[in-house]
């Protein structure tokens, strides 16, 4: 089987925003097929919507690394609880395990299956930093940490690591590319 990656964004951005094309280029440079969709209705985001186009659309295997932005970190979790194997990688880059105080309309569940969840990723990586706006900070990073183990890396001062809103631009993401297997 090929390596591929599979990259999803958070609410109300796209594929073509932040570091997501620099990453998919450097991905495909070192021979990873890189899937980087537009998910549905990103304004005003269903994360159920999002599995089911997700499952239905993606290929994913246990060669596949997933990566998630915000509300696409989310995703990779609700993914994970859903498959019925292990994937290779999954990077979580400002994520979150509780829903957020400052997310006006929430469709996060509370009773994620954490033990599932942990058996079906091989290695798992958060990425939070100490400043999100967005309140996806270390603390969200270290309540995943805690559930599922893995690496968690905090960075300081980067803020949501992508956001319109706050004009962080985050264009490349070096970091990020270095710990994809």
């Amino acid at each position: 089987m090929s390596q591929n990656a599979i990259i999803f964004h958070g609410t109300g951005t796209h594929p073509d925003e932040f570091w997501f094309p620099y990453l998919k280029e450097k991905l495909e440079a070192r021979g990873y097929s890189v899937w980087l969709p537009q998910l549905p209705n990103a304004d005003k985001p269903n994360i159920e919507e999002w599995l089911l186009f997700a499952l239905k659309n993606g290929t994913i295997t246990e060669d596949t690394v997933l990566i998630g932005h915000s509300k696409g970190s989310a995703l990779i979790l609700h993914i994970l609880e859903k498959i019925d194997f292990q994937v290779k990688q999954a990077i979580l880059v400002a994520g979150y395990a509780e829903a957020l105080p400052r997310t006006v309309e929430s469709d996060e569940k509370d009773d994620l299956k954490w033990d599932i969840i942990k058996s079906h990723v091989k290695d798992i990586i958060f990425i939070n930093s100490d400043n999100d706006p967005w309140e996806c900070t270390d603390v969200q990073g270290r309540i995943m940490f805690d559930h599922l183990g893995g690496t968690q890396i905090i960075l300081h001062g980067e803020g949501h690591m992508g956001s319109g809103t706050f004009k962080q631009p985050y264009k490349e993401f070096r970091l990020l590319n270095k710990l994809i297997d």
